[in-house]
């Protein structure tokens, strides 16, 4: 599965992308909310993987964008964050988020919904 990883810390994006890289996805970054859609635009990804608080376009914005773009709309969008509460739950689904994942996450817990997001883009229903 070809995964683009936005976020605006180096450290968590080596974190992200080596836990997928080592599991078999051909993981690409970007810095923030605008590089990421510009990536998302000029790229060929089946999952996103999105920060939610980045300079320059939030992780909301981002997925805003995604889902108003006719190639890009039905692609998921899994938001992480050290956002903990319901309401930044309920802005993620809100603005078109997938799935909402609290950071750190468990390498085998980020592995088992990037498995789950890829059976469901293999059978069609991505």
């Amino acid at each position: 599965m070809r995964i683009l990883v936005v976020d605006d810390s180096a450290a968590i994006r080596g974190y992200h992308t080596d836990i997928l890289d080592r599991a078999g996805h051909q993981t690409e970054v970007a810095i923030n909310g605008v590089e990421g859609l510009e990536k998302a635009l000029m790229g060929d990804f089946e999952l996103f993987l999105v920060d939610v608080n980045m300079p320059k376009m939030d992780g909301y914005e981002f997925t805003r964008q995604l889902r108003s773009d006719a190639k890009l709309k039905s692609l998921p969008v899994a938001m992480i964050s050290t956002e903990a509460k319901d309401h930044d739950k309920t802005a993620a689904f809100d603005a078109g988020a997938d799935l909402y994942l609290v950071k750190p996450v468990r390498p085998e817990v980020l592995t088992a919904h990037v498995a789950i997001q890829a059976a469901r883009t293999t059978q069609g229903e991505g």
